[in-house]
């Protein structure tokens, strides 16, 4: 059975990774893609994007700009310009392996008509003499997560059918989840492949953490489209929002006390508040390194998540209260299955 032909999307914010990630779709050989279509997605481009890193794909590579608009939005102007029966999402910070394109093949050529995409695999490489910090864990979390687009495959009329990716997600956070849901309500299945794409971890400062906090407004929105129970069809986890509410209830309340008169509640508040914190703060720092360094980014963040969680949580509630839930549809599958043709 021959393969199908596919186009790349790749969106970019234009990071440095962006060239390890065309030099490992050039060194992939067996079934080359008929187009990679670069989308610069930055509001300012200063310099141009490293697009001779693709080497002999060089003539196949499309540039286009979307001015900062996000990743979702990126990713439609890329696949909406296609021509091919499939499209294959890669983000910039990845790097497919050598064998990736054969066992694309393999993916597509295997998928029955009723399967709307093929997800890779995803590898991500942690330290071998150390243990990882969290950020590091946070990120090999990728290996579990379903339907990521990081490497995600679908049919380009799978995607005309449901309207692609929803722009209201401006982070690279829930807009591949809240696809792969309308994907399924369609009628069409979701499989994982046999390809694998490494994803590094890449660099982060002290603050990435806090900053990742923004993506409990988009939670927001998931709740609005697709109902409470979403997590589980998508496959997700439900983080720690509940304990963070508890702990920033606590903090509020407690100076609240105090200056009401009600001393023993204010010490109650405020022990409840210490102890929730000391115990977010141990549960991330006891797998990691521990080193002072670690520990301390730790402790300080621990401190700020819980109520800027919460203030996200609670913004886009607000930002998005008009949103209209999404019919459910006649969905026929709800989580991933091995596909028939893997070897």
């Amino acid at each position: 059975m021959s393969a199908p032909a596919y186009s790349v999307v790749v969106p970019t914010i234009g990071r440095a990774c962006l060239a390890d990630c065309l030099r490992a779709l050039d060194a992939a050989t067996g079934h080359p893609p008929e187009e990679i279509v670069v989308v610069d997605d930055r509001p300012d481009p200063a310099a141009p994007l490293p697009l001779g890193a693709a080497g002999t794909l060089r003539d196949r590579v499309r540039e286009l700009r979307t001015g900062g608009r996000g990743p979702a939005a990126a990713r439609n102007a890329g696949w909406r310009t296609v021509g091919t029966p499939w499209t294959v999402f890669l983000d910039d910070d990845v790097q497919v392996l050598p064998d990736w394109s054969r066992r694309l093949a393999a993916d597509l050529a295997g998928a029955g008509p009723a399967t709307g995409g093929v997800q890779g695999r995803l590898t991500v490489p942690l330290p071998d003499d150390r243990r990882p910090t969290d950020w590091e864990r946070g990120t090999a979390g990728l290996e579990g997560a379903a339907w990521a687009t990081a490497d995600m495959a679908y049919r380009t009329r799978t995607l005309t059918a449901v309207g692609g990716f929803d722009e209201r997600f401006r982070r690279a956070f829930r807009e591949d989840a809240d696809l792969a849901l309308r994907v399924l309500a369609a009628g069409w299945a979701l499989r994982r492949g046999q390809r694998a794409t490494r994803h590094p971890v890449r660099a982060a400062d002290a603050w990435v953490s806090v900053r990742a906090q923004r993506g409990n407004a988009d939670d927001a929105l998931m709740n609005r489209l697709h109902g409470a129970d979403w997590w589980d069809r998508a496959r997700a986890p439900r983080g720690r929002l509940p304990g963070h509410t508890l702990v920033t209830a606590a903090a509020v309340a407690a100076p609240v006390l105090a200056l009401a008169g009600r001393r023993r509640a204010a010490t109650v508040a405020g022990a409840l508040w210490a102890a929730g914190t000391a115990e977010f703060a141990l549960a991330r720092i006891l797998p990691g390194p521990r080193t002072a360094r670690e520990t301390a980014t730790m402790a300080v963040t621990s401190v700020l998540i819980p109520p800027l969680a919460v203030r996200h949580r609670l913004t886009g509630m607000l930002r998005h209260r008009r949103a209209a839930p999404l019919d459910p549809g006649p969905a026929t599958a709800t989580a991933l299955t091995p596909s028939r043709s893997t070897p």
